[in-house]
């Protein structure tokens, strides 16, 4: 009796495994971004045990996007030295560690230097992780690979959220933190126990680099075209280095910067602001306010998902990466900003949670389609280092907005109008990065540019 035989990809992978290497990730991915979120969870408890303003809040929000942008700066020195195993490894241990003197002494100071410590070590985290998944999946392939990585982020909010509100109501704040800190040990410990590299991502890390037996499993004729197999496997060791300058100095790369700093901007308010937005601006209670931090997430699940499939599909078909990268995602985020500059003029609860809600969701697309935008203007044995600083400088529309937030919200007469407020600039900044970037940006213009002579994947 024959086994069921598995299905190939390009480079002869079994794509069984290539998911399943990259829902470990996504797993790491929804850790990272619960610790990001529970601030915005336990901020009123937070505030009024210590006294904070919105301000303050703000202040530390806006700490942690600064430090996540520096830490994100040595993704690929830590990719070089370490390989992405024990480089992962050791940003989980440090994120579990940053939790802990909070739990122990809470002050305004104690929290502001923790948060700034978790930002340091999760700023690595990103290009990292999105090195990893790259490596098990051909570059026709990565815009639903980026997206289920970026929509960790939702399903932290969805799946998450809700129970860091229960236990932090219940318990206290402090059992949140305890519960994200074992969580970060546990994924650990499987992480050390699964883990490989994948064939797209041999980048000759001095030995350190996680070897990969790429051989095919047993197949028939039908399973793979030998020679598309053979025409596509990657030659990411044949390919030079090419100078960072190069790619930095791209319209594709300045105006990836500008669109996804936007977004992240909306996505670091929402993290920081929308539970206190539900409860204090629209009359939620404290444990609605938590549990509905799900539904951005929940839309935002579905409009990334099957958008980032339908942009993937559109490549295969022979559309342009502009035209299915760019542009599309783009004309998304001119929706959204559209609805949140339009927020503060509504006045029902219900109302407006549907209108940030989906306005944020609509914009989420730029974050997983622009990072397969820029990996694909350097070599693969780059990605690490170049989406290190692609998004350490999208972070800082994490560093920006919140505390803009904090203080518009102290300087408005009634809260309700002050996150609004601070929302509706956000929609406004949205919309003229997305024209901005629909005019720029042009990844198949620019990857001829600086890679002349990169070899051609083929899309199946």
């Amino acid at each position: 009796m024959n086994r069921p035989r598995a299905k190939l990809g390009e480079a002869g992978e079994s794509r069984t495994v290539a998911w399943g290497m990259t829902s470990v990730l996504v797993a790491m991915y929804v850790i990272n971004f619960a610790d990001k979120a529970v601030l915005g969870i336990i901020a009123q408890p937070l505030a009024k045990e210590l006294g904070l303003s919105a301000s303050d809040i703000g202040l530390t929000g806006s700490a942690f996007f600064l430090m996540l942008s520096l830490g994100g700066l040595f993704s690929g020195a830590l990719d070089k030295w370490l390989g992405l195993r024990w480089a992962l490894v050791l940003l989980v241990v440090l994120w579990s560690v940053a939790m802990l003197p909070l739990i122990l002494s809470a002050s305004f100071v104690t929290l502001l230097v923790s948060r700034m410590i978790l930002g340091f070590a999760e700023g690595p985290n990103s290009p990292l992780l999105f090195s990893a998944a790259y490596s098990w999946h051909a570059p026709a392939r990565r815009g639903l690979p980026g997206a289920v990585l970026t929509c960790s982020a939702s399903i932290a909010k969805i799946a998450i959220a809700p129970i860091l509100a229960y236990v932090a109501v219940t318990w206290g704040w402090r059992s949140a933190l305890v519960a994200l800190a074992i969580a970060g040990l546990l994924w650990a410990v499987l992480w050390l126990a699964v883990w490989k590299e994948g064939p797209y991502g041999r980048s000759g890390n001095s030995g350190k680099a996680d070897s990969v037996d790429s051989r095919p499993e047993e197949s028939g004729p039908e399973d793979s075209d030998p020679a598309s197999a053979t025409a596509t496997a990657p030659a990411t060791d044949a390919e030079p280095a090419v100078p960072w300058l190069h790619i930095f100095r791209t319209r594709t790369f300045i105006g990836g910067v500008l669109l996804i700093a936007a977004a992240y901007a909306l996505a670091a308010v929402v993290l920081t602001w929308l539970p206190s937005y539900f409860e204090l601006g629209l009359g939620y209670s404290r444990l609605q306010a938590g549990s509905m931090f799900s539904i951005p997430s929940l839309i935002g699940l579905v409009i990334m998902l099957s958008s980032t499939w339908l942009s993937d599909r559109l490549i295969t078909k022979g559309v342009s990466m502009r035209a299915a990268r760019v542009v599309f995602p783009a004309v998304g985020m001119l929706i959204g900003g559209t609805m949140l500059v339009f927020l503060p003029f509504v006045s029902t609860p219900v109302m407006a949670v549907f209108m940030v809600s989906l306005g944020y969701a609509i914009c989420t697309p730029v974050l997983p389609l622009l990072n397969a935008c820029v990996s694909e203007l350097c070599p693969p044995k780059q990605i690490s280092g170049v989406l290190g600083v692609f998004l350490s400088l999208m972070a800082f529309g994490g560093f920006i907005a919140p505390y803009m937030m904090g203080r518009i919200v102290d300087a408005a007469g009634d809260g309700g109008d002050g996150y609004a407020t601070a929302f509706q600039i956000l929609g406004g900044v949205a919309l003229v990065v997305a024209v901005v970037g629909i005019v720029i940006i042009d990844p198949a213009r620019d990857k001829n540019l600086v890679r002349p002579n990169a070899p051609v994947v083929a899309a199946r």
